[in-house]
This record gives C-alpha cells, sequence and structure tokens, in this order.
C-alpha cells in the first residue's frame, strides 16, 4: 500500500513539475522565496498591532512559537527520521524535473517546512481574527496553498512532503492559538483588555 501511494505521490509530481514556462519559473521562484513576503508580514503585524495593543509581544510571542514548532517538527523531527529523498535529489527521476534557477535544497523532503511554515501561520491567524477579517483569511490560505504549490513546481517537494507540511503547520498554529486564547483568558482584564 505504502509502495503504492508513493507511486501515485512520484507520477503526480512528474504531471505538475513538467507543466512549466519561463514566467512562472520566475514567478513561483520569488514566491518561494520568504524575504518577498516581508511587506505582507509587515501588514499582518499592523493588524496584530491594530486588534491587541495592549499585549501585542504576547500574540508575536504565539506567533513566533507557531512557526518555530512547525519548523522545528518539519525539518529537526520528520525529515531526519524519515529521510525521503527530494525529488531533485532522487536519482531515479532527478533527471525528469524540471528545476529553476539550479535550486534543489537540502537531501531531504518530507515534510515540506515552508508548506508548514506557512499553514502555521495561516491557522494561527483564523483563530486569532476569526470572522473579523473574513476576506483577509481567505487570502492568508490561498497564499499558503501557492506558496506550498511553488516548492511542487520549482521540483523541491512531492505533493505528499507538501501535504505532510500542511497538517503540521495546521496543527502547530492551532497549538499557538489554543495556548494564546488560555493565557489571554487567566491575565488580569483591566490590564490586557479583551477585543
Amino acid at each position: 500500500m505504502l509502495d503504492f501511494l508513493k507511486r501515485i505521490d512520484v507520477d503526480l509530481f512528474l504531471i505538475l513539475n513538467s507543466h512549466n514556462n519561463s514566467f512562472f519559473d520566475f514567478c513561483f521562484y520569488w514566491i518561494s522565496d520568504k524575504w518577498i513576503w516581508i511587506p505582507f508580514y509587515g501588514f499582518l503585524l499592523f493588524l496584530v498591532i491594530k486588534e491587541k495593543k495592549q499585549h501585542t509581544w504576547f500574540v508575536l510571542i504565539f506567533i513566533a512559537l507557531a512557526i518555530t514548532l512547525s519548523d522545528q517538527i518539519s525539518s529537526a523531527i520528520i525529515k531526519e527520521h524519515i529521510m525521503r529523498l527530494r525529488p531533485c535529489h532522487d536519482p531515479e527521476i532527478s533527471s525528469k524535473i524540471h528545476l529553476v534557477n539550479g535550486y534543489c535544497g537540502g537531501t531531504y523532503g518530507f515534510v515540506s517546512s515552508h508548506a508548514a511554515n506557512v499553514f502555521a501561520l495561516a491557522a494561527f491567524f483564523s483563530g486569532f481574527l476569526k470572522n473579523k477579517y473574513s476576506g483577509l483569511l481567505k487570502v492568508l490560505w490561498i497564499w499558503a496553498a501557492i506558496v506550498s504549490y511553488s516548492r511542487i513546481y520549482l521540483g523541491v517537494h512531492f505533493p505528499g512532503d507538501v501535504l505532510g507540511g500542511v497538517f503540521v503547520g495546521v496543527f502547530s498554529g492551532f497549538v499557538a492559538i489554543y495556548g494564546y486564547q488560555k493565557l489571554i483568558h487567566k491575565l488580569p482584564q483591566d490590564k490586557f483588555q479583551k477585543s
């Protein structure tokens, strides 16, 4: 059964990775770069300050917790124990892969840390903002999906790597927002007002 699922994963990867052109090469290369999103992160910081003026630092600590948790689970625990080669390092298929700018990444790919981290952020903000900014929350989930897909397009992750990253990220984001909400309810409300 596991071999069958791996075969489907590889076949799906080869199909998705084969649909490429120079325009999307440029787009997905930059979509996958974390530094390009600094203005977007700045906007999210603005929202945090706007919504929780008196305890912005608590929110930022729990966002950092969500990202750290997702990153460590994906990179330090799962990747180092599963040791599934990235597509671009897999000798059976590496010659069939479309890479962009020669970028391949580390040796192991399961699970995708990019997917885990962006979905951790989306999950945290879904709990943090709830229904107040429903349009923005949809954008966050779409953004996370596009960043995750970019990893397949670039040839550095199988779809299964990305899906595993999504689960790790959503779990980490919800753990962090749960911890944040528990903490806020225990703090003196005259000092840390809820909004």
